[in-house]
């Protein structure tokens, strides 16, 4: 018998809930019974990616320029007591997800931790999401 590890399942999508006035949303369910779109999500995750990509050369300079990780940047017991033992404290900027593994105590999150800012998700326990509460920026 193989025993494998479990990986913890991270969300790959958020739900966003969004308020229309009648009209769009007539012209938009139109253009779903016409075959544009195969629904309204299909409709909406469409207009997104258009803005954003839109937007893009914006959202790359920003990312630049205030540092962040983009994607998913995990946090492990072991790298944050190896950035306490150096004497060193993160600024963690994340543009995705972010997560702290569930071994990592409040008190080690405190003495590792200065700040975090994340836009898009930060995954982590109760009790170190406590513990930052005064460092993590909305």
């Amino acid at each position: 018998m193989k025993l494998v590890e479990a990986k913890p399942k991270f969300p790959d999508t958020e739900k966003v809930t969004i308020n229309l006035g009648l009209v769009d949303l007539a012209q938009m369910d139109l253009l779903v019974e016409e075959g544009f779109y195969t629904n309204r999500t299909d409709f909406v995750r469409m207009a997104i990616r258009n803005q954003l990509q839109l937007h893009g050369e914006a959202i790359r300079q920003t990312v630049t320029r205030k540092r962040y990780v983009m994607g998913m940047q995990r946090y492990a017991k072991a790298e944050l007591e190896k950035t306490v033992a150096a004497g060193e404290r993160l600024e963690i900027h994340v543009l995705g997800l972010a997560s702290i593994d569930d071994d990592v105590t409040p008190e080690l999150a405190r003495q590792a931790i200065a700040s975090i800012h994340v836009l898009g998700a930060f995954l982590a326990s109760n009790a170190v999401k406590a513990a930052l509460a005064d460092r993590i920026q909305s």
